[in-house]
């Protein structure tokens, strides 16, 4: 039995900072940030597409307006505070944008397999938002020979079929913490040596986005590969996706119309985690590097250890800057007031 649960936005916190996960996951303490605004707004695209989903419709006509009736609602529901009400239209047409270029992407493939999956799992839910997902990871315990069972949360906004494959899709804000992940298609090479790099207490290296999303990706899949068992789906392939919903570049902004275009891109996690020889071994999609890793990770965690492997500098150059519990932490305050004796 799990002693303990942990989620898998701790894990990244932690890595970025054992100080900061201390505020954030143990304390509690409570904080705003510069972009509250834009993730509740991705949270209302979220749930007008997963509701959308949820009514079985195939056609994107009939797909794109049960979304779209679902976002006027939370929208008229929305409050929050805008400079103009132009900036409060503007923003509504850019989540419209998102919602029709999520159904032209990807949307009607979408909803016709979760309709297929529906007619032959056996039971359970498909569609979030945020499902579910749990995974155990076996740390050493304190009596010699013996180990702890650590339940990993993590969830998806709605899984799918892919073929052979069982996919977890979610919905996140953008993928800029993903670094070099977003131009890899392979573990070995770049990849790989990144994240022995980040771990390696005589290498600069500090990468706790793509790292964290590395360990993130191990842990869904072991929950996807958990939810296939309770579906009947068992011999199934899993796979991670992830679907970015405010990233701003890919906006068209007709100011004279005032219209507005975008686009989405999904992005499969699964063949830059994907370690071939351990799919060769197991036939399943797994990584025996991270997960290993994972595993350390998750001791050093529960061991309460708030002392970085490889010291403070790296933290205090890449995580301190943007860091909102920096004016309670005493360690930052303290390398930064001095007084004269």
């Amino acid at each position: 039995m799990s002693e303990r649960t942990l989620s898998v936005d701790a894990l990244e916190t932690y890595l970025r900072c054992p100080r900061r996960y201390a505020f954030a996951h143990v304390d509690e303490v409570r904080r705003p940030t510069a972009d509250s605004d834009s993730s509740d707004r991705v949270d209302l695209a979220r749930r007008a597409i997963c509701d959308g989903l949820r009514t079985g419709e195939l056609e994107r006509d009939s797909l794109e307006e049960a979304m779209f009736e679902r976002l006027a609602t939370l929208w008229s529901e929305h409050d929050e505070r805008f400079h103009s009400l132009a900036q409060r239209r503007f923003e509504r047409r850019v989540l419209e944008a998102t919602v029709r270029a999520y159904v032209e992407a990807v949307g009607t493939t979408h909803a016709a397999g979760i309709d297929e999956l529906r007619s032959t799992s056996t039971a359970g839910e498909l569609i979030g938002p945020a499902l579910s997902l749990s995974s155990t990871v076996s740390i050493s315990a304190d009596e010699a020979a013996t180990t702890r069972s650590i339940t990993l949360e993590s969830s998806v906004d709605y899984v799918v079929p892919d073929g052979a494959s069982l996919v977890g899709v979610r919905f996140v804000p953008t993928v800029d913490s993903l670094g070099l992940l977003r131009y890899r298609s392979d573990w070995e090479g770049d990849v790989a040596e990144l994240f022995a790099d980040h771990f390696d207490p005589d290498d600069p290296t500090f990468e706790p986005g793509p790292v964290g999303t590395l360990l993130e990706t191990a842990a869904v899949l072991d929950g996807l590969r958990e939810l296939c068992d309770r579906l009947g789906l068992e011999g199934r392939t899993c796979r991670y996706v992830l679907i970015p919903l405010a990233d701003r570049s890919r906006n068209s902004v007709n100011w004279v119309s005032e219209t507005v275009e975008t686009s989405v891109e999904a992005i499969d996690l699964t063949d830059v985690f994907l370690d071939h020889h351990t799919f060769g071994m197991t036939h399943e999609h797994r990584n025996e590097t991270v997960e290993q890793r994972l595993a350390s990770v998750v001791a050093d965690l529960v061991s309460e250890r708030r002392e970085p492997a490889s010291g403070w500098d790296q933290i205090e150059t890449n995580s301190c800057p943007d860091c909102a519990y920096a004016v309670c932490c005493p360690r930052y305050i303290s390398r930064r007031v001095g007084f004269d004796g």
